[in-house]
């Protein structure tokens, strides 16, 4: 099929690594699809991985793609793949692998779903990395139970803002920390309280029954926060201060429930399927910070690094 725009970088550094380059469209296997790609999500993890954060990780081979979520529709089947249509409007999470800010991606169909019906590609991709994150954080490592108490450290972000409204789907009252600007947005997506994390000491918020952490940083003092058999989870390490954070991580699980529970997210078909049908019913609803054009990624990361971000940054692809 010729060749594609791609957002590449050629080694580890700052944004401005950054560049939309060539590619071959990606072949497909029997068993994959390939999509056609709409729109991307800017993510936390796009950032450490340009930076060079997880480098024993992600290796020294470049070029590398950027991005793991994405929004498109099916534009070829393999032979071996059933209940997937081409033309189909779809979204889904690449897996492992980093390259969805391109014009096509191929991947296993066990990592696509119908996107919802109600959204255009940018709001849905919106929602694709907060939505399968909280719904795996708060009801499956959680348990949140209805009536409970919840803090949503990180409330106005892209998993944060999502999770405030799967805390209320859940029947929780659900407290969220952000920034002062974001307070009454905060409040306007189902948080009961909304404060703001620079001026309000953690000794003065009360006990949780379940503290969801998309920040990473402190976590052992926020781990206090916990009341009697309440649960955290962790969805951002500190990789700023990687040993310090592995140690809290580790040394928590001595505590029993009250152990830090940190898990990568890794979602499939009928995860994304769930967060559809929560779209498409209005129980969640996608928050769009800003849509960049492509060739505006350097500017997207900035932006999620700067700070404040209300919601997700979103990359148009095509």
């Amino acid at each position: 099929m010729g060749e594609m725009k791609a957002v590449l970088f050629d080694r580890y550094g700052p944004p401005e690594v950054l560049y939309v380059g060539r590619r071959p469209v990606p072949g497909i296997g029997p068993d994959e699809v390939l999509v056609r790609v709409r729109a991307a999500g800017v993510n936390g993890g796009d950032l450490h991985d340009r930076a060079g954060k997880v480098r024993l990780v992600t290796g020294r081979t470049f070029p590398k793609g950027c991005g793991i979520d994405f929004a498109g529709e099916v534009a070829e089947v393999g032979a071996s793949v059933r209940g997937v249509r081409e033309g189909r409007r779809v979204w889904g999470l690449l897996g492992r692998r980093t390259g969805s800010m391109a014009e096509y991606v191929a991947v296993s169909p066990r990592r696509i779903a119908p996107a919802p019906d109600n959204l255009t590609p940018e709001e849905a991709v919106s929602l694709i990395a907060g939505a399968t994150t909280a719904l795996t954080a708060l009801r499956d490592k959680a348990a949140l139970q209805p009536g409970e108490r919840l803090l949503v450290r990180g409330g106005s972000g892209g998993v944060g803002s999502v999770a405030v409204q799967v805390g209320k789907v859940l029947g929780a009252r659900v407290v969220a920390l952000a920034g002062g600007r974001n307070l009454d947005f905060v409040r306007g997506l189902g948080a009961e309280e909304a404060l703001d994390h620079r001026t309000t000491a953690l000794s003065e918020v009360g006990r949780f029954d379940v503290v969801l952490d998309t920040v990473g940083t402190e976590q052992a003092r926020v781990r206090r926060l916990l009341a009697p058999g309440g649960r955290m989870v962790a969805v951002a390490p500190d990789l700023d201060r990687p040993l310090a954070w592995l140690g809290t991580v580790l040394g928590s699980v001595v505590h029993g429930k009250g152990r830090i529970r940190f898990f990568s997210g890794n979602p499939d078909g009928a995860l994304l399927a769930e967060a559809a049908r929560l779209a498409e019913s209005g129980d969640i609803v996608p928050v769009v910070d800003t849509v960049h054009p492509l060739d505006g990624v350097v500017d997207a990361q900035r932006a999620l690094a700067a700070g404040g971000v209300r919601g997700k940054h979103v990359v148009r692809v095509r």
